[in-house]
């Protein structure tokens, strides 16, 4: 075996990679997961333009600066409740307000 060889297997983690499982939750979940990253998206440009730190975002939303950081990353599966909490604290339309009925 090289050296390099020798040098990767010792760095080599015990545990498995479970990016197979991680790829796959990800494809399962794409629509909502595309959803929760362009709200991410919109949180940043207004918290952006209003100067807004997540602690003081999470002040406004009555919620851990943690909890904001993981809504951040896009990858938060919202509930409505949480998105018009969004919407409120931030000045956003994230979802319409009216529904059309047929």
């Amino acid at each position: 075996m090289s050296t390099i060889e020798e040098r990767l297997r010792k760095h080599a983690p015990s545990s498995p990679s479970r990016w197979r499982e991680k790829a796959e939750w990800r494809q399962q979940n794409k629509s909502w997961l595309r959803f929760s990253q362009l709200v991410a998206i919109r949180m940043l440009e207004q918290m952006d333009a209003e100067g807004l730190t997540q602690k003081a975002l999470a002040e406004r939303l009555g919620c851990s600066q943690q909890y904001v950081s993981k809504i951040l990353k896009g990858q938060e599966n919202l509930s409505i409740e949480t998105i018009c909490k969004i919407e409120d604290a931030l000045t956003l339309e994230l979802l319409p307000k009216e529904l059309e009925v047929a």
